[in-house]
C-alpha cells in the first residue's frame, strides 16, 4: 500500500486539517471540485494506517450503491500496487457484472478494506434489521419498492413479489367494495381530475360549447353542480333518468332538466341563473304532466336536498321497484384507469412524505379537514384509509419499503438499548458522504449511533443540495453546529476541476442565495476561455449552433465522453437528441439531477429560458402535499439556483449556456459579463439601404453611373447612401 505520509503530502492545508482532526463532530464543507471524496477516503486510510484504528470500528455511509462501489474502488486502487484493478475498471470490453465480481474478489483480498462497513443508508439498515431486528419486526422481511429491482445487491435478494403501486392499487379496489367509498372516489376523479372544477381559469378552448361542464357518475354531462347532485342521487338509487329530453306538449318544444320514466315525473331545477319557468309550467299543465321543482337554496344542505329528492321521487316509483344498488370497481372506472393511476401515485407520494416527516396519520387527516378547499379535504378523506391499509398490509406480509428500513431501525435503537449500545460501541468513527442530502429520518438514525466518544465526520456542500423534492433538508448542513453541538466546520475552498471564469461565475450565481454557508471558492486552473452564452432566435438555431460546435470540438480531438449536455427536464433535449442521432454523433446527456458528481471537459446547459418549461422551473406542487409539508417559493427558487450551480460546476474547461433571444433566464443575468462572451445570429435589419443622388436627392439604382433626373455622376464618393424604414 502507498504510504499515507506520502498521500498526506498531496493534500492541501484544509484537506490535511480535516483528515488529521481529532474533533468529535466535524463537517467538511467542500465546494464543487474541491476533492471532497479524496478527503473522505484519505480520512479512512489515515484512521487505519496512521491511527491504527480497527476497520470494524469504522462506518462510512453513502446515498447510492454507485457511490459505495466508487468508494470501494478507490480504496482498492490505493492498495493495488500493480495498477491492474484500475485498468479493469476502465476496460469497456468488460461487463458491469464482471466488474462487480472483480470488485468483490479484490475487496475480500484486502482484509482492511473488507473489514470496513461501507454502505448506503438503506443497506446499513437492512443489515441491522436482518440480523438484530427480530424484536422490532419479522427478520425474514422482504423489500417492497416502486418497481421490481433487478440489481444484484444485498437488498435485491429479498424483494417482495409485488410493488408499492400494485399493493396500493389492490387495496383501493378492495376499499371500493364499500359502495359509498366507490362513489365518493368516482366523484373525486370526475370533479378534480376529469372536469377540474377547482381551476378557475380553465383553458376556454377545451370547455364544452353547450355549457355542460360537469360529469355525473354515469358519465352524463350536465350544466351545474346541483344538476350533477340530482343525477348522482338518481344513479346511487338505480333510478333511470333522461337528462334534458326533448318535449313538445302543444305550443313549443323545450328541454326539461330531468325525466324519470318509472315515476312518469319531470324535474326542473331552478337556480339564480335559470330563465323563468312560467311558460314551461303552463305546458306541463296543458299536458297534465307531473312536474316537480327543486331550488338552489335546497343545495346548501345536502341532507335537505337528499330528503327532498327522496320524498318527491321515491314515493312516485312502483311499489315493487328494485332499489338494490350493485356497483363494481371495474364497471365504474372503465375509461378512467389512467386517472386512477394518478390518484394511486399521489397516495404513494403522501405515504412517503408522512414517513419522512414522521407525522401521525390522525394529525394529517385533522390538518386536511381544516383546509379551506374541499378538493384537499376530499382527497385525504379518501386517501388516509388506503394509507392505513397499506401500512397494515405491509406489516402483515412482512414487507418493508425504503423509508421503513430507516424508521424500523430507528425504532429498534430507541426501544432496545442493548442493540443500540452494541452499535454505539462498535462504530467509533462514522463518516457520512453527501451530507447536504440527508433527511429527517437519516439524521435521527445518525444521532442514535453517536456517543461522546464517537467521531462524526460529515462531508458535503450546501450549495449542491438539490433533492428537496425527495425530502432532503438542507438546514442540517447549513445549521450543522445547532444539530451537532461543539462541532468543527472546515471549508475546502480550492476547486481543482474548473477554470477561473467558470468558478468565479458559479460563485456569483450562488451569492444570490440567502440560505447558505458563505464560502469563497477559488480555482487552481487558469484559462483564457470565457463562458459562451448563445441566444438563438429559435430552437432550430440553437440546435444548429450546438451541432456545429460539437463537430468542431470532435475535430479538435475531443471524444464524445468529453462533452456533456445538461438540462432541467428531459424533454428539453429531445430535438437535440434526434439531430445528433441523424448525424450519427453519440453527445453524453443527462438531467442536472442525474449529473451530480460527474464532470466533463465541455458542458452545454440547454433550456436557459424564463417562465414555464424553462430554467429556473419553480414547481409549487399541488396544495394536497402542502398539508404535510409547507412549500416556500423563495426556498424553492434557491434550490433551483443550487441546481444551476451544480450544472455550471460540471464543466472543466469550456461552458456553453444556451438560451433564446428575448427570453433569457434570470439566472444568466446573475453572471457578470466579465466572465462571459455573448453570441447569436444578428436579427436582420428592418432598415433598407438605398442610394440617392447627392444633388437632387432622387432615389437611384445600384448600377447607375449617372442620375437620369439631373445628370449628376454617381460613381465613387459622390454616391450617398441613406436609410429608409
Amino acid at each position: 500500500m502507498i504510504s499515507t505520509k506520502t498521500d498526506l503530502s498531496t493534500l492541501n492545508d484544509k484537506q490535511r486539517e480535516a483528515v488529521v482532526s481529532e474533533d468529535k463532530r466535524i463537517l467538511v464543507l467542500a465546494g464543487a471540485g474541491s476533492g471532497k471524496t479524496k478527503t473522505l477516503l484519505q480520512k479512512l486510510i489515515y484512521l487505519i494506517e496512521e491511527k491504527g484504528v480497527s476497520p470494524g470500528s469504522v462506518l462510512a455511509i453513502t446515498f447510492t450503491k454507485n457511490a459505495t462501489n466508487e468508494m470501494i474502488d478507490r480504496l482498492i486502487i490505493s492498495a493495488d500496487t500493480t495498477q491492474q484493478y484500475e485498468s479493469i475498471l476502465v476496460d469497456k470490453r468488460m461487463s458491469k457484472a464482471d466488474k462487480d465480481k472483480e470488485r468483490f474478489f479484490q475487496q475480500k483480498k484486502y482484509k482492511w478494506i473488507d473489514g470496513l462497513t461501507i454502505r448506503t443508508f438503506h443497506s446499513f439498515c437492512y443489515s441491522i434489521l436482518r440480523n438484530y431486528g427480530v424484536n422490532e419486526f419479522d427478520n425474514k422481511f422482504r423489500i417492497i419498492g416502486d418497481e421490481k429491482r433487478d440489481e444484484e445487491d444485498e437488498l435485491s435478494k429479498h424483494v417482495a413479489p409485488e410493488t408499492v403501486f400494485e399493493v396500493v392499487h389492490k387495496l383501493l379496489i378492495e376499499q371500493c367494495e364499500d359502495t359509498e367509498f366507490l362513489l365518493r372516489l368516482k366523484r373525486y376523479i370526475l370533479d378534480y381530475i376529469i372536469d377540474k372544477i377547482h381551476l378557475e381559469n380553465k383553458d376556454k378552448k377545451f370547455l364544452p360549447k353547450d355549457g355542460k361542464y360537469f360529469t355525473t357518475l354515469d358519465g352524463t354531462k350536465v350544466r351545474s353542480k346541483s344538476e350533477q347532485f340530482i343525477a348522482d342521487w338518481l344513479y346511487r338509487h338505480s333510478i333511470k333518468y333522461e337528462y334534458e329530453p326533448l318535449l313538445n306538449v302543444k305550443d313549443f318544444s323545450f328541454h326539461p332538466d330531468f325525466f324519470i320514466p318509472e315515476a312518469n315525473l319531470y324535474i326542473e331545477h331552478v337556480s339564480d341563473k335559470s330563465f323563468s319557468t312560467k311558460d314551461k309550467e303552463e305546458q306541463f299543465q296543458k299536458g297534465n304532466l307531473l312536474l316537480v321543482k327543486t331550488f338552489e337554496s335546497m343545495t346548501k344542505s345536502s341532507a335537505l336536498f337528499n330528503h327532498t329528492l327522496d320524498s318527491v321521487v321515491k314515493n312516485r316509483l312502483p311499489a315493487n321497484y328494485n332499489k338494490i344498488v350493485s356497483l363494481t370497481y371495474k364497471e365504474e372506472f372503465n375509461g378512467y384507469h389512467e386517472d386512477l393511476k394518478d390518484f394511486v401515485t399521489q397516495i404513494m407520494r403522501i405515504t412517503d412524505m408522512i414517513k419522512v416527516e414522521n407525522i401521525d396519520l390522525k394529525t394529517v387527516l385533522e390538518n386536511a379537514r381544516k383546509d379551506q378547499h374541499e378538493r384537499v379535504r376530499h382527497f385525504y378523506e379518501l386517501a388516509i384509509p388506503i394509507v392505513e391499509k397499506y401500512i397494515h398490509y405491509c406489516t402483515d406480509k412482512s414487507y418493508l419499503d425504503f423509508n421503513d428500513l430507516i424508521l424500523r431501525s430507528t425504532s429498534l435503537f430507541q426501544n432496545h438499548s442493548d442493540i443500540a449500545n452494541k452499535f454505539k460501541n462498535k462504530y467509533q468513527y462514522i463518516l457520512v458522504d453527501e451530507f447536504q442530502d440527508v433527511n429527517n429520518l437519516q439524521v435521527e438514525l445518525i444521532k442514535l449511533l453517536l456517543t461522546d466518544q464517537t467521531q462524526l465526520f460529515c462531508v458535503g456542500d450546501d450549495w449542491q443540495s438539490i433533492y428537496g423534492f425527495r425530502g432532503s433538508n438542507v438546514s442540517y448542513i447549513i445549521d450543522f453546529e445547532k444539530h451537532f453541538p461543539n462541532s468543527k466546520v472546515i471549508k475546502l475552498n480550492l476547486n481543482y476541476r474548473s477554470t477561473q471564469n467558470i468558478v468565479d461565475a458559479s460563485n456569483e450565481v450562488i451569492r444570490h442565495n440567502k440560505f447558505k454557508v458563505d464560502k469563497e471558492i477559488h480555482a487552481s486552473k487558469k484559462s483564457e476561455h470565457k463562458i459562451v452564452v448563445y441566444a438563438g432566435n429559435s430552437e432550430e438555431e440553437n440546435i444548429q449552433f450546438c451541432f456545429d460546435k460539437v463537430r468542431e470540438l470532435l475535430d479538435d480531438g475531443l471524444t464524445s465522453e468529453d462533452i456533456l449536455f445538461l438540462y432541467r427536464r428531459s424533454k428539453m433535449y429531445l430535438p437535440y437528441f434526434f439531430r445528433f442521432k441523424d448525424e450519427n454523433i453519440k453527445v453524453q446527456s443527462k438531467t442536472i439531477h442525474a449529473a451530480k458528481g460527474l464532470e466533463a471537459k465541455v458542458v452545454f446547459i440547454l433550456g436557459l429560458t424564463e417562465g414555464y418549461g424553462g430554467f429556473p422551473d419553480i414547481w409549487l406542487e399541488d396544495r394536497i402535499f402542502q398539508v404535510i409539508k409547507k412549500a416556500n417559493h423563495d426556498l424553492l427558487m434557491e434550490e433551483e439556483r443550487r441546481l444551476f450551480y451544480v450544472a455550471i460546476t460540471r464543466a472543466k474547461d469550456k461552458l456553453f449556456l444556451i438560451t433564446e433571444k428575448g427570453n433569457e433566464s434570470s439566472f444568466l443575468k446573475e453572471i457578470p459579463e466579465t466572465f462571459t462572451v455573448k453570441t447569436s445570429i444578428p436579427i436582420k435589419s428592418v432598415v433598407e439601404k438605398i442610394i440617392t443622388c447627392r444633388k437632387c436627392f432622387s432615389q437611384l439604382e445600384k448600377l447607375w453611373m449617372v442620375c437620369p433626373y439631373c445628370g449628376e455622376k454617381t460613381n465613387g464618393e459622390e454616391i450617398k447612401v441613406s436609410d429608409k424604414v
